[in-house]
């Protein structure tokens, strides 16, 4: 699939580009904050809890809903979440360039990722939590690092509420994928996410068809 394709399905609607910037919008530095909603349905911000999850942290699915996959891999996100317990399934990973001579097709970086971790927040409605742990100095410590990884979350006050673990892939908990806030307009969100549902599925398989250059060349063009 080349751009063209994909510039031209987004030229024939205003929308439909709009629609791709609310889902993708996430051209900038790696310090960009953007606010990511683990379920289905509206709540204000009264009604939820934060969890703040720095660039080396990757949420892959929250509660069994599994999340989008950004663009960009150093991105600093904050993940809404409902009070009550909520399973968070993440890896660490970070970037490392290579010293000497990189021959080509070669990558130039080094990549130490964890396997998939596992920690369950009992979130508390208005409350922020943060991941919590060492960074590593060098490759070679990050290597170890990884192999051994457990990070804490801690909430607002600096207190440890929950640790992590490695993921057997079970979910656990009362699922909240299908579940929205009590008195959220339930019904209304259904109704208005309806007509754009399709929609958003053909946007969502777009990009997973494009390469890498296409989609950094197709939000050059949407943002401009």
């Amino acid at each position: 699939m080349s751009i063209y394709h994909v510039s031209f399905f987004f030229k024939k609607s205003r929308f439909l580009a709009a629609a791709l910037v609310g889902l993708f919008a996430l051209v900038g530095c790696s310090s960009t904050m953007s606010n990511v909603k683990t379920w289905d349905g509206d709540a204000n911000s009264s009604q939820t809890a934060e969890l703040k999850a720095p660039g080396q942290i990757q949420v892959q699915q929250v509660n069994g809903r599994k999340l989008t996959n950004f663009l960009m891999d150093d991105l600093a996100l904050d993940y809404e979440l409902l009070p009550g317990e909520n399973q968070v399934v993440f890896t660490y990973k970070t970037i490392w360039a290579k010293s000497g001579v990189v021959r080509n097709g070669e990558s130039k970086v080094h990549v130490v990722e964890t396997d998939p971790q596992v920690v369950t927040i009992d979130a508390r409605a208005g409350e922020t939590y943060s991941f919590s742990f060492e960074s590593p100095a060098n490759r070679s410590d990050a290597q170890e690092f990884a192999s051994n990884f457990s990070s804490d979350i801690v909430n607002a006050a600096g207190k440890v509420v929950a640790t992590s673990d490695s993921w057997d892939g079970r979910a656990s908990g009362e699922s909240r994928v299908a579940r929205a806030p009590v008195g959220s307009g339930e019904a209304d969100a259904t109704a208005k996410g309806d007509a754009g549902k399709d929609t958003l599925e053909q946007l969502k398989a777009l990009w997973g068809e494009a390469s890498e250059e296409e989609r950094r060349t197709f939000l050059r063009w949407a943002f401009e």
